[in-house]
C-alpha cells in the first residue's frame, strides 16, 4: 500500500476486502484497461470478476445475499477500482444507487424480488433521471407516469443512462399527477417506477427502445444511452416505494450516496495520476539528471500529493457521516466538488510531466486526461455542488438578527 490516501480505524474486514480490491484492479484492470478503452469494449471478463469477488451486492444486506458493508467500505473500494479503470467503477455504481434506492425505499415485495439477485450480479441496475433538454434542472422532467387500471403507462424520452444496454433493471423518474393537483410543487408530483427489460439494444421489451451507445470523448467501456419509453406499460406494484409522489426524494437520497462515489472515484483516478506522475518523473531524464530532481517538478509532485490526500479525506467524512446515519448532503456535495476539481488538476500535473509523451495513446495519461472531465459533470456540476453547500451553510449559520 502506498503512503497517499491511507484511512484510519478500520476493521480487519474492511482492510482484507480493500486489500482483494487492489490486487483485482493490480492484476485484471491496470494491464487491459488502456486497451479496452481504446476500443470502447465492454470489460465483460473484469465485471464476472467483481461479480465473483461479491461486490455487486456489497452493501446489500447480509439477509438477501450482500455482504452488508458500510458506504464507506464501497467508497473505498470504488477509490481502488477507479484507480484502474473509471469506466469499471461507473458500471457498479449506477447498479449501487438502483440497490439502495430498494433497500432505502422499496415495498418488501420489491425487496425480496430484486435485491437478492442483485447481490449476485444477475440482475444490473441503471438509473434514470435525466432528459435532453434537463440539464440540471430535475422539476423540468416531462416523462409522464399515468395510471391505467392495475398498470402505468410510461412515455417520454431519458438522456446519459450508465448501463443503459447492460442493465435488466432501470429505475426512471416521471412526472405522475394522480392524487396530486394542478399547481402541486413538481417535485411533489413525481415518481420512480422499476422498469425490467432485457440487456441489449433496440427494443428490449414492448414500449422501451435503447438506442446505441452514445460516442463519448472518455468514459469509454461502459454503455452510456437513451431510454425511449413509447405506451410503455409497467404493472402498478412497480412504483418504487408502492406510493406515488415520493419519487424525487427517493432519487435525492440515491444521488447523495453518488455524490460519495464520484468523489471517490475521483480521488482513485487522481491517485493514479500521482503514480503515473511521480513514477515518469524519476525515469525520464533532462540536463544530466532525473526531472524527479527538478525544483519544479518536486513543487508539482508536492502539490499533487496534497490535492490527492485532502480529496480523500473529505470523502471519507461524507462516507462516515452517512453511515452514521445523519444527513449528509453537505459533506458529500463538498467532497465530490473538491474530488473532482482536484482531480483534474492532478491529472492535468501528471500530462504535464510527461510532456509531449502525454500526448501518445502509448500512455496511460492520456486515458485519464480525457476521463477526468466527466466527473466535473457526473452527479451535479460543480455549480450544482456549490448551490446545495452555499444552502446548507446558511441553514447551519443563520443569522441572528
Amino acid at each position: 500500500m502506498t503512503r497517499l490516501a491511507q484511512t484510519a480505524g478500520l476493521n480487519n474486514v474492511q482492510r482484507e476486502i480493500l486489500s482483494t480490491v487492489r490486487d483485482f484492479v493490480d492484476k485484471e484492470i491496470i494491464p487491459v484497461a488502456t486497451q479496452l478503452e481504446h476500443r470502447d469494449e465492454y470489460p465483460t471478463e473484469i465485471v464476472e470478476g467483481l461479480k465473483e469477488l461479491g461486490l455487486f451486492g456489497l452493501m446489500i444486506p447480509e439477509e438477501y445475499g450482500g455482504l452488508g458493508e458500510s458506504l464507506l467500505t464501497y467508497a473505498l473500494c470504488v477509490e481502488e477500482i477507479a484507480r484502474g479503470w473509471m469506466s469499471v467503477s461507473g458500471i457498479i455504481n449506477t447498479h449501487f444507487i438502483v440497490a439502495y434506492m430498494l433497500k432505502q425505499h422499496g415495498t418488501q415485495e420489491q425487496k425480496d424480488t430484486f435485491l437478492p439477485r442483485m447481490a449476485l450480479g444477475e440482475v444490473r441496475g441503471a438509473f434514470s433521471m435525466s432528459e435532453p433538454a434537463l440539464g440540471s434542472d430535475v422539476s423540468a422532467i416531462t416523462s409522464k407516469g399515468v395510471r391505467d387500471g392495475e398498470e402505468y403507462v410510461l412515455n417520454g424520452q431519458k438522456m446519459w443512462l450508465t448501463n443503459g444496454g447492460t442493465s435488466s433493471l432501470v429505475a426512471v423518474l416521471c412526472r405522475s399527477d394522480e392524487g396530486h393537483p394542478e399547481g402541486t410543487a413538481p417535485h411533489k408530483s413525481m415518481t420512480t417506477f422499476l422498469v425490467e427489460k432485457e440487456p441489449g439494444f433496440g427494443e428490449v421489451r414492448p414500449g422501451l427502445t435503447i438506442p446505441g451507445k452514445i460516442d463519448k470523448m472518455g468514459y469509454k467501456g461502459v454503455d452510456t444511452t437513451e431510454l425511449i419509453m413509447d405506451g410503455l406499460r409497467i404493472p402498478a406494484n412497480r412504483v418504487l416505494g408502492g406510493t406515488t409522489g415520493r419519487g424525487f426524494y427517493q432519487m435525492m437520497d440515491g444521488v447523495e450516496v453518488g455524490r460519495v462515489n464520484v468523489a471517490a472515484r475521483g480521488c482513485g483516478v487522481a491517485q493514479r495520476a500521482f503514480e503515473l506522475g511521480v513514477s515518469y518523473a524519476q525515469q525520464r531524464q533532462t540536463f544530466g539528471k532525473p526531472i524527479a530532481q527538478h525544483q519544479a517538478i518536486q513543487f508539482k509532485l508536492a502539490e499533487m500529493a496534497t490535492k490527492v490526500e485532502a480529496a480523500h479525506a473529505m470523502m471519507v467524512n461524507a462516507a462516515r457521516k452517512k453511515d452514521s446515519g445523519e444527513r449528509n448532503d453537505l459533506e458529500a456535495g463538498m467532497a465530490k466538488y473538491l474530488a473532482s476539481e482536484y482531480c483534474k488538476e492532478v491529472v492535468e500535473d501528471a500530462f504535464r510531466i510527461h510532456g509531449g509523451y502525454g500526448f501518445s495513446k502509448e500512455y496511460e495519461i492520456e486515458r485519464l486526461y480525457r476521463e477526468a472531465p466527466m466527473l466535473l459533470i457526473g452527479e451535479g456540476t460543480a455549480e450544482i455542488q456549490k448551490m446545495i453547500i452555499g444552502r446548507r451553510l446558511l441553514e447551519e449559520y443563520r443569522f441572528q438578527g
